[in-house]
């Protein structure tokens, strides 16, 4: 097991020296020798196909002026276009659309790998936005502000260079900027601590004071509601991943504390104060358990009143998935054993009426897309299943729903079935798991996540599909602890140093797999991402016999060292803190990084990042790759140039990923795989 100090590969946590470059570009030439073949080309070539349709759907956003934006990539605009359009013309097969924003335009004309952040629209007005930019994919935003009329920057309009900032619109003449300030503004998550009011024509350095976090602190924020009659400043305070503080801003600047449990979710809308318990609350004289959804009148709550309404009460099976405000109701998504369903709130004078929303089928998914609260009670809806291409409609409370648009099936499902199991983990818990594919034994490829309280449901996914069902392979889901598919208890029972919970359901599911004669040990390959690439890391080291091919994506692996590495400071709530002695012992035995051994076996390894990723560290892939190397264990490596966390800028690197990670575990699960280079 390595210390810092006796680390070998610490130099591969150097971003780009020379060394380091040469490193990867060599790792990257042999995975590309070895997988790059007519079968990859393939892949790539029907992927590519999925991600550039013109008959995807153009997922809409609301922005309150009545029009619908969408961000659309293709193969003419690999890096993207802004545009907006109206119901009419959405309605229609191919809308006209009316272009704001060229990405690829922006970065042939400034000569930069300029990769699209989102927009913040001014309200009311409708005619500014701040516009978010990335160079390569990365977290760190370049923000500029755009003319929408014009469909222009704003020459001497607010603009911050490349960092973790966070602004919003006050009115058209000030917003509010959290941002790197220079020495000592930011945290040790390195996100903004101090956040300011900035006034037009001024310089940043005369920008306002509004708050001061704790160097400690994840982050600060501040933001303006413009809802009519209902306007107001907030600012945020986030203490780690799962604690926060909320103060209403008074127009004097003084800071009134909303006074809810710090590990609580909190939003306010219009008249309405809501409250998501992540652990059990008395108040008002009842304790609350752990996943309840509580309202209150806001007004009221601020003057000390203590009256609360239960709008959703959790079970053991049952959680709250998302809520979302129409103008006067509330639209609610429940998971029943990974199931939605759709549900709509409406306050009265006699308390809070409940009806179910017309939602998903067996075994599907549905969500709210977009609702205009500002304005009106419409909203738009989506579903879709792991067979069912994506339906999205429009809405209105009290009304039918209007079919928009109909994704296109990208694989033929004829002879596939969604099933769905359970399986018992190592202390007993009884962990779902969704199966996709045909009912004979076959290759499959099992993915899972288990952290931060996210949820697994069941979605289409066209890549999937076409790279690996449409090939005879299945395709598996598993929904263990550490997620959010049973509220907050399912996700604590899996936190800090109950983390092993998480793995041994995992471990669970894919042995149920092969006890159930869907597949075997050597046909079972493992993909995870993320938090999930942490989860690969593990059952590499821990539970190599159950697998037969392994692939993590932008991983977390080096548990000693990862609270020093870009955002990972801010993960000590999920994980724990390595350098705190009791945290470090139960981390140490699973750290992937620190369990490697040279006299064990473990199945083969695809290590997959990107150089811009500027929130999980290149480097826990780059040296785990290097130690399984020098140790002569079966190990490949990729690493994208671009593409930030999502390790892909645009669709064609997306597609370049995913066929090499579709092709290495199809040939690995079929033993005709190239042997992998060794040190």
């Amino acid at each position: 097991m390595y210390e810092d100090a006796d680390d070998p590969y610490l130099w591969l946590e150097e971003s780009d020296s020379p060394a380091v470059v040469r490193w990867v570009t060599g790792r990257n030439a042999e995975t590309l020798a070895a997988f790059a073949g007519e079968g990859f080309v393939r892949a790539k070539d029907a992927i590519r196909e999925v991600l550039d349709s013109k008959d995807r759907i153009p997922y809409p956003g609301w922005r309150g002026d009545g029009l619908y934006y969408n961000f659309w990539q293709d193969a003419a605009h690999p890096r993207g276009l802004w545009r907006r359009t109206t119901l009419e013309q959405y309605r229609r097969d191919e809308p006209a659309w009316d272009v704001l924003l060229d990405v690829d335009a922006l970065s042939a004309a400034e000569k930069e790998n300029w990769v699209w952040g989102g927009a913040t629209v001014l309200e009311p007005g409708y005619d500014r936005c701040l516009v978010n930019l990335s160079r390569g994919g990365a977290d760190a935003m370049a923000v500029r502000e755009f003319d929408l009329r014009g469909r222009a920057f704003v020459e001497g309009g607010f603009t911050l260079p490349e960092a973790k900032s966070d602004v919003d619109w006050i009115d058209a003449d000030h917003i509010y900027v959290a941002t790197d300030f220079g020495s000592g503004t930011l945290t040790t998550s390195g996100y903004p601590r101090v956040v300011k009011r900035w006034r037009r024509g001024t310089p940043l350095s005369e920008a306002e004071l509004v708050y001061e976090g704790q160097v400690d602190d994840i982050a600060v924020s501040a933001g303006h509601d413009p809802t009519p009659g209902h306007e107001r400043d907030f600012v945020g305070r986030t203490l780690d991943f799962y604690r926060s503080e909320l103060y209403l801003r008074r127009p004097t600047g003084d800071l009134v504390k909303i006074d809810v449990p710090d590990d609580a979710g909190c939003d306010i809308h219009r008249d309405w104060l809501l409250i998501l318990l992540r652990s059990p609350w008395t108040v008002g004289g009842v304790t609350h358990p752990a996943g309840v959804l509580l309202a209150a009148p806001f007004g009221a709550y601020l003057d000390g009143r203590r009256d609360v309404s239960v709008l959703f009460q959790p079970d053991d099976r049952t959680s709250l998935g998302s809520y979302m405000w129409t103008r006067n109701h509330l639209l609610i998504a429940t998971m029943a054993d990974v199931r939605t369903h759709l549900h709509l709130l409406t306050p009265s004078a006699s308390g809070w009426r409940r009806q179910p929303l017309s939602g998903a089928g067996e075994l599907d998914d549905a969500w709210i897309v977009d609702t205009d609260p500002d304005n009106d009670d419409s909203y738009l809806i989506a579903s879709a299943g792991f067979l069912r291409p994506e339906t999205l409609g429009l809405g209105t409370v009290g009304g039918r729903v209007e079919v928009l648009k109909r994704a296109p099936a990208f694989f033929d499902p004829d002879g596939m079935q969604v099933r769905q199991y359970f399986v018992a983990s190592a202390d007993g818990t009884r962990v779902p798991y969704f199966v996709v594919g045909g009912s004979a034994t076959a290759p499959t490829l099992l993915t899972g996540y288990g952290g931060f309280e996210i949820s697994q449901t069941p979605y289409y996914d066209g890549v999937m599909g076409r790279g690996w069902l449409a090939r005879g392979g299945t395709y598996a889901v598993a929904n263990i602890r550490g997620g959010g598919e049973f509220g907050p208890a399912w996700h604590q029972a899996a936190l800090r140093d109950k983390r092993i919970k998480a793995f041994e359901d995992f471990a669970a599911v894919a042995a149920d797999l092969v006890t159930r004669g869907i597949t075997t040990p050597a046909q079972l390959g493992i993909e995870g991402a993320s938090n999930g690439g942490l989860l690969m890391g593990v059952m590499l080291t821990r539970y190599p016999t159950l697998f037969g091919a392994v692939v993590a994506t932008v991983p977390l692996l080096d548990m000693r060292r990862y609270t020093k590495l870009l955002a990972g400071a801010s993960w000590t709530a999920e994980y724990g803190d390595p350098d705190d002695e009791a945290d470090w012992a139960y981390l140490r035995k699973y750290s992937p990084y620190h369990n490697v051994r040279p006299d064990r076996s473990y199945p083969p390894v695809l290590f997959v990042t990107s150089t811009r990723d500027d929130r999980v560290h290149p480097g826990h892939a780059r040296k785990m790759t290097a130690l399984l190397r020098a140790q002569g264990h079966d190990v490949f490596y990729y690493e994208n140039v671009e593409g930030g966390h999502s390790a892909a800028a645009d669709n064609e690197q997306a597609a370049i990923l995913s066929a090499l990670t579709l092709e290495y575990l199809w040939r690995e699960l079929h033993g005709v795989a190239s042997p992998a280079p060794h040190d």
